[in-house]
């Protein structure tokens, strides 16, 4: 669910992940046509990045 609100509405799926910053940063990059794009690989890229801390941690922890 996070990946297609991170193709579709890149700036809400940061706020999602705790990156509030990042997101209106996004979002201002995202309101330009050109900047679309930019915009959904970053927030696919850090919802990856997230992914992967997530489970480090889970890791870390047992």
């Amino acid at each position: 669910m996070r990946l297609i609100l991170a193709i579709f509405l890149p700036w809400l799926q940061f706020f999602t992940i705790g990156r509030p910053f990042s997101g209106i940063l996004c979002l201002i990059l995202q309101l330009t046509l050109i900047g679309w794009i930019p915009a959904a690989l970053w927030s696919v890229y850090a919802l990856n990045q997230y992914e992967t801390d997530k489970k480090l941690k889970h890791m870390l922890n047992k």
